[in-house]
Formats: C-alpha cells, sequence, structure tokens
C-alpha cells in the first residue's frame, strides 16, 4: 500500500467510525457497533477499500487495540472491585462457567476441533463493561447495588477473560489442548499479569516522579504511552497477549495521582487508533456466509442463533448468584448479557490466529453485537428510570467503578 492509499484509506476508515458511530448512538445503541458497520461497509463484502489483512492495517489496528486497553485498565479502579464483595465475584465467576460450558459443549456437538470448541466458549464469558456502564449512567443506576455489583462482575469477567484469551492464543499454535500445556500457559499469562501488576505500580509512581521534573510539551502522554507499549512489548517478549501488558499497565498508572491527567490527555490518542481496530473487524466479514438462503452456511447460522441463546441465558442466570434483600437479580443478570470490547478482541484474535474460519467468524460477530442490541434495551427495561436519580454525563462514568471520574490516587 502506497503513501496515498494509506492516506484516503485512513481517511475513510475516520470518517466511517465517526458517521456510522453517530449513527449508533442516535438510535440508542453503543458507537462501536456503528464502527463494525463501517468496517463491513469499506471492507471485503461491500466496497472493498479496507483490507483487513494489509500489513500496515493490522499494525495500526494492534497499536489501537493496546491504547484501548490500556484505557481501559487506567479507568478500572481495582479498589472500588472491593465495594461489592462477594457478590461481585460470584456473579462474574457464574457468568463465565455458565456460557463458557454452554459454548464449548455446543461447539463440540457441532463437529469442530477441541482447541475452537475452547475459544468458542470463552469468547461468551466476556462483559461488555464500557456499554453496561454507558447505560446504568443514562438510567442513574450506577450508584444502585445492582450497579455496583454489574460493573464489579463485568470488570473480574474482563480481566479472566483477557487471561482465557492469552492461553487459548497460545494453544492455538499446536492446535490440540493437554492438560500439562494448559497449564503452563495458563500460568505463564496468569503470572505475568500478576508481576506486570505490582512491578507497573513501583515503575508508574516512578515516572510520575519523573514527569513532574520536565517541562517539555506533551511529556506526561508520551510517557504514559511509552509505558503501556513497554508492557505490552513485556507481555509478547514472554509469550502471552500484548494487550494483557497494556491492561496491566493501566491499572498500575490508573493509581498514581498523574491519573486525572493522563485520562484525559489518552482520550484524542484513543479517538484515532482505537475505530481502526473495530473497523478492521467489520471489514473482515464476508456477508456470503451469513445468507440463510445458501444451505451450506445454515448450519453455522443455527450455531449463532443457539449461540446466543446461551450468551444471554448463561448471564442472565448469573444474575440470580447476587444476594441481599432488595437486590433485583434479574436486572443483574440482564445487565451482564452486552459483550463488548474483550469480546471482539477476542473474535479478531481467533480469525488472525487461524482458530475460526470464516464463517465462524462472521457468526460470533453477529453473536457478540445482538447481544448488546438486544442488551441495551433489556437493561432499561429491567431498571427503568428511576425518579429523582441524578444522571451523571457519560464522561463522568469510570469503567468499574460507581464514582466518578476523578479520584484521589496515591
Amino acid at each position: 500500500m502506497d503513501l496515498t492509499h494509506l492516506l484516503l484509506t485512513l481517511i475513510l476508515i475516520l470518517a466511517g467510525a465517526k458517521i456510522f458511530g453517530e449513527l449508533a448512538n442516535r438510535v440508542g445503541q453503543p458507537p462501536v457497533l456503528g464502527e463494525l458497520v463501517a468496517g463491513i461497509v469499506l471492507g471485503v463484502s461491500c466496497l472493498k477499500i479496507v483490507n483487513p489483512d494489509a500489513e500496515v492495517i493490522v499494525f495500526l489496528a494492534d497499536v489501537g487495540v493496546i491504547i484501548l486497553l490500556f484505557e481501559i485498565g487506567l479507568a478500572t479502579d481495582p479498589r472500588e472491585l472491593w465495594g461489592a464483595g462477594g457478590q461481585s465475584l460470584a456473579v462474574a465467576l457464574v457468568g463465565l462457567a455458565l456460557p463458557f460450558a454452554g459454548g464449548y459443549f455446543l461447539t463440540l456437538a457441532f463437529g469442530y476441533k477441541t482447541h475452537v470448541a475452547v475459544f468458542v466458549g470463552a469468547a461468551l464469558a466476556a462483559t461488555g463493561v464500557a456499554v453496561v456502564a454507558r447505560v446504568l449512567g443514562d438510567l442513574g443506576a450506577l450508584k444502585t447495588k445492582e450497579g455496583t455489583v454489574i460493573l464489579g462482575a463485568g470488570v473480574i469477567d474482563d480481566i479472566i477473560g483477557l487471561i482465557i484469551l492469552a492461553v487459548v492464543r497460545g494453544l492455538a499454535t499446536g492446535g490440540e489442548v493437554s492438560a500439562a500445556t494448559l497449564a503452563r500457559v495458563t500460568a505463564l499469562s496468569a503470572g505475568f499479569f500478576v508481576a506486570a501488576l505490582v512491578l507497573g505500580g513501583v515503575f508508574a509512581r516512578r515516572l510520575v516522579w519523573l514527569i513532574e521534573k520536565t517541562r517539555v510539551r506533551g511529556a506526561l502522554i508520551v510517557a504514559a504511552v511509552g509505558f503501556a507499549l513497554l508492557w505490552a512489548f513485556g507481555a509478547s517478549v514472554v509469550g502471552t497477549a500484548p494487550f494483557v501488558g497494556a491492561f496491566a499497565a493501566g491499572l498500575a498508572l490508573g493509581r498514581t495521582r498523574k491519573y486525572d491527567a493522563v485520562a484525559a490527555d489518552l482520550k484524542p490518542v484513543a479517538d484515532i487508533f482505537t475505530p481502526i481496530f473495530f473497523v478492521k473487524i467489520g471489514a473482515g466479514v464476508i456477508l456470503y456466509y451469513l445468507n440463510p438462503f445458501e444451505a451450506a452456511y445454515r448450519p453455522v447460522l443455527f450455531l449463532a442463533g443457539l449461540l446466543f441463546g446461551i450468551a444471554m441465558l448463561g448471564k442472565v442466570a448469573a444474575g440470580y448468584a447476587a444476594w441481599g434483600r432488595g437486590v433485583n437479580r434479574l436486572a443483574v443478570g440482564v445487565g451482564m448479557s452486552p459483550r463488548g470490547v474483550v469480546g471482539l478482541i477476542f473474535v479478531d484474535a481467533g480469525r488472525r490466529a487461524g482458530i475460526v474460519t470464516d464463517d465462524l467468524f462472521g457468526a460470533l460477530l453477529l453473536v457478540i453485537a445482538a447481544t448488546t442490541f438486544v442488551g441495551v434495551p433489556l437493561m432499561k427495561l429491567a431498571f427503568g428510570r428511576r425518579p429523582g436519580d441524578k444522571i451523571p454525563p457519560p464522561s463522568s462514568i469510570v469503567i468499574g467503578t460507581s464514582a466518578p471520574a476523578k479520584r484521589n490516587a496515591a
């Protein structure tokens, strides 16, 4: 791809992402779904402008997902997860186990290999925390019992989901899942995440101390992004997924006194790079494989329909793991049902690693999008507008916490 072609492609990617994102927002859906549609329009199924496998597009999208996971980690305050205590943990574990088991055994029943079934089950386990936080904010339900449990459980789901994805990617090259290999890759991924989080906290505070002594423009955001890239690089070197390192870097830097400044400076960077990732995902969808009138592709569409049912029912059932008087368990379960960023990362990683075929890729993307299309209005029905609730602006929502965006970090 020459420079002229690349510039035109980037213009259309960014413009398409914002136009379709705006349209999605106007019909009550998260902008990320509009960005996926923009990718479908620009990609291999329609205009054929964006090649999802072009090296430069893949590179920019990888940077985008690293920035995205860094931003999510930065906005996640681990201390707030204790607010919901064991309820969030119980809901998270049930919400992981049921969709995973259902997706795994159903995929095996359709004749797919074990490592593909593991991937599909794991892809159903994630929760769209960013989407859920936005809807809860619109409903004035962030500080309710249900809202606290949902956000805490969703963050736990996504942290475990990222580790599972790193494990599945590590197993993809061999194609077979043995107990020894599974234990080794799991220990490596989980061990790196914990080590990165602990060491990251130490380095992050030293980095902030150093930056406070500089006067050059942009030093803070350059250092913050460099910190995320360094941790992503470290994850790649030890053989786990780079975005696990980026997420851990965000968690570490989010606990420093420069959190507010980094979060504000990072927004325009994320606004440029993350849409490229979502448009690239959409660009890889081959609509022909989703044609119900083509007999050869009906089984995978039938599988997608069953997976959608498992994805929804598994999370709704998880809501009943919450306890306490006055807790709306149905609202908790429904609030866990929309999938989001981590689920999309799963699907994209599976296609690139050759774990899933193009038809299964399209079907899984359809399942994840459908859980959001259905889950968002169901959340509004389950919660309803609460009289007297103060509705915070979307910019005040911190993923994984019911507190305002600004927090005093040590």
